[in-house]
């Protein structure tokens, strides 16, 4: 059965990486519901957060494909139930309805919408949330003129996860990189190596 499953996708920031990405869905015919990508904990490190309906054998399968890429250190795939997930949205409404009518302030502070801009013209709002929240605001706003609107990629944080910086600090200390061997041959290549 099909459901929103979220891509957690570290790697290094790497020229033609979001392509490679991309081909492996458009290779399933897979449509990407939110692409968001952004700095991770570690330094030179980035975070790409993908969300896509399928099945879960279809998920676990991209995962293990994009984990193949080279420049791709980890990919983690979880349920909404996995995660904690909000997005940003921004409103712009005619400054006059927020004036005039006390029930767009009430509405406004009853989904804990910020303002942003005010102008003589219209009023801007940022309000996060997850979708239901979000379009439901969407619907009450529009009721008042809604100028127009915004929503921004999902961000989300695994429940379970205790971060990639801890895990790569554990494969450190597991498997330690040997000491580099020294060629016993190195010093004498000009005997060994004669043309």
């Amino acid at each position: 059965m099909k459901e929103e499953h979220t891509l957690t996708v570290y790697t290094e920031n790497q020229v033609g990486l979001l392509n490679k990405i991309a081909i492996i869905f458009s290779r399933r015919k897979i449509n990407l519901e939110s692409f968001n990508s952004s700095p991770s904990e570690i330094d030179n490190i980035y975070r790409f957060t993908i969300v896509i309906n399928a099945t879960a054998t279809v998920v676990k399968n991209i995962a293990k494909q994009i984990e193949k890429i080279v420049d791709v250190l980890k990919v983690y795939h979880n349920t909404n139930d996995e995660i904690i997930w909000q997005q940003i949205a921004l409103y712009k409404v005619p400054t006059t309805a927020i004036v005039e009518n006390v029930k767009v302030e009430r509405l406004l502070r009853e989904f804990g919408a910020n303002v942003v801009v005010i102008r003589n013209d219209y009023t801007v709002f940022e309000a996060t949330g997850q979708d239901h929240e979000i379009n439901k605001l969407l619907k009450e706003l529009d009721k008042y003129g809604l100028i127009e609107f915004v929503k921004s990629s999902r961000i989300a944080i695994i429940k379970s996860s205790e971060g990639l910086h801890k895990k790569l600090v554990n494969m450190d200390l597991k498997n330690p990189a040997k000491d580099p061997v020294n060629n016993e041959f190195l010093n004498h290549k000009s005997k060994i190596f004669q043309m």
